[in-house]
């Protein structure tokens, strides 16, 4: 039994990005790709000691991309799912698909979307054992630009009992007034996973209201080439 679970979707087709392979596939430095950068924070889950089982959901034309994952055989416990398109075809769909694999708290890492700290081995792991102890808990950087907040999981944030907090959320929103920050990591105790498709869902209350926040100097998004 693992003591995490990790949900990796790549079962999207990555039309912003417009190349002919997939997204996370691209290349940043020689032998580096974006999966890499978005998986580090994980590999630093397994060097923490910890059984980390990865959750990838694809779908056919990412076979690419699951023969890459094969480097880290020797790193995760992963288990890859077809995405079940009756669950849905977007984000929540595949976290759908997932969630029948996972045990222990799970995290939720997308493949597009890069974390830059300083202290990025140890804020995953934080986020964790903070969601164990409140719920919930998101890997975050503060943000004002509206246009960015558009297209990510808006978060607007204040400071409480010397820490951090979520006051409300939602996702990809049209009125981006009020959200100050974006999440780049989601966390959940294993009791509280079943909601983890609220958090990207439409019409669905968040359940990361209240939810700790672990901060970060700066969340890249490849939604196209140039980051």
């Amino acid at each position: 039994m693992p003591d995490v679970s990790v949900i990796l979707p790549c079962a999207g087709h990555g039309t912003r990005f417009g190349s002919p392979y997939p997204k996370e596939l691209h290349c940043l430095n020689p032998g580096v790709t974006v999966l890499d950068r978005s998986l580090e924070a994980v590999v630093e889950l397994a060097k923490s000691g910890l059984d980390v089982r990865l959750v990838v959901v694809f779908g056919a034309h990412k076979l690419e991309t699951v023969n890459y994952l094969a480097r880290y055989a020797d790193v995760f416990h992963m288990v890859f799912v077809y995405q079940n398109e009756s669950f849905g075809v977007g984000l929540d769909g595949a976290i759908r698909s997932a969630l029948p694999m996972t045990r222990g708290p799970v995290a939720l890492v997308l493949p597009d979307i890069v974390i830059t700290d300083a202290d990025l081995p140890g804020k995953l792991l934080e986020a964790i054992r903070q969601a164990e102890v409140t719920g919930w808990s998101v890997v975050a950087a503060e943000e004002r630009d509206p246009r960015m907040l558009r297209q990510m999981g808006a978060l607007a944030l204040a400071e409480a009992d010397g820490g951090v907090s979520v006051e409300a959320a939602t996702d990809k929103p049209a009125d981006p007034s009020g959200f100050n920050a974006f999440w780049g990591m989601v966390a959940a105790a294993e009791d509280e996973a079943h909601r983890l498709p609220d958090v990207v869902g439409d019409g669905t209350a968040s359940p990361l209201t209240g939810a700790v926040a672990c901060l970060v100097e700066g969340i890249v998004n490849y939604n196209t080439p140039a980051g």
